[in-house]
């Protein structure tokens, strides 16, 4: 009978920390591996402005972001890896294998798979507490600048972000007024101290803009259900994500994959585990981790 021939050992979808995490543990015990990532290594780093929990000396995101991609570029170099620039959309397990469906409908093969596909960032659309078109022309908290705070602009939600901007922006003396529903108040106290930010606890939020270019129009409802209407000349989201699950995982109540839910062959690593540790030193540990967890599970094959 022949061995079934794969297109790795191991393959890992998604190139963020813990997807790298995860390539670098495997190849260390001569795993043959694919990394499959559609957009840039290092995954949502380049939204991170400042690092303050991370060993290793690095102050900004992207630059973790650029080591990671010199990481997987030395394992390519050295034969031990490959990039498959193309975007997973499925994953099934076998009992003798696992296959990762790609976007262009090819199949990829392996022993095994490391899902490290994180989280996308929510939009209002994505939230029940936020009433508002579509179309509404919000920017990301993370991309603002100083310069372009000004007395009335509001932030909708206080995610992480918010803590991250300000550590940041230093120097910045702007005054963040941030919009929080009930969900997002445990997220706000390591910011509790700045006086640059200024906390609404609100229940609902209605957004509009009569007309384009025009002041926002925020009609608040806040805990007590208490309503207000507010003008804003700028709109920032800070809404914090939604699981990034792929088709054939499974998932919890709230979207998330936990790894005791999966098949055997399918490792779950980094933010998609959950939503509460989300952190890039628990995402990588999560990555490296997995690649270990199915080596010793092989062991005994390979005495």
């Amino acid at each position: 009978m022949s061995t079934p021939s794969f297109d790795a050992d191991v393959l890992v979808v998604g190139a963020g920390p813990a997807g790298v995490a995860a390539a670098l543990m495997a190849t260390s015990l001569n795993m043959k591996v694919l990394v499959v990532e559609a957009d840039n290594v290092g995954g949502k780093l380049e939204t991170i402005g400042a690092l303050e929990n991370v060993s290793g000396n690095w102050t900004t995101g992207p630059q973790l972001a650029e080591a990671l991609a010199a990481d997987l570029s030395r394992l390519e170099q050295a034969g031990r890896c490959s990039l498959v620039r193309s975007r997973a959309v499925g994953v099934k397990g076998h009992s003798d294998r696992v296959e990762v469906l790609l976007a262009d409908t090819q199949v990829l093969t392996s022993q095994a798979v490391v899902v490290s596909t994180g989280v996308a960032a929510m939009t209002p659309s994505d939230t029940d507490w936020i009433s508002a078109a579509p179309s509404l022309p919000t920017s990301p908290l993370w991309r603002a600048k100083p310069e372009q705070v000004g007395p009335r602009t509001y932030v909708l939600g206080g995610d992480r972000p918010l803590g991250t901007w300000l550590r940041a922006h230093p120097q910045s003396s702007a005054t963040l007024h941030v919009l929080a529903p009930p969900t997002d108040d445990y997220k706000l106290v390591e910011v509790s101290g700045d006086d640059r930010v200024r906390i609404f606890p609100v229940s609902h939020v209605a957004v509009s803009q009569p007309q384009h270019g025009a002041d926002f129009i925020l009609e608040v409802e806040n805990r007590q259900r208490e309503r207000s209407t507010y003008a804003a000349t700028a709109l920032l989201r800070n809404l914090g994500n939604r699981p990034a699950a792929i088709e054939g995982l499974k998932v919890d109540e709230v979207g998330y994959c936990p790894p005791e839910m999966q098949h055997p062959r399918i490792f779950i690593a980094g933010d998609l585990r959950s939503g509460r540790f989300q952190r890039i030193t628990t995402a990588q540990g999560s990555g490296a981790e997995a690649a270990l967890a199915y080596y010793y599970s092989t062991a005994l094959q390979r005495v």
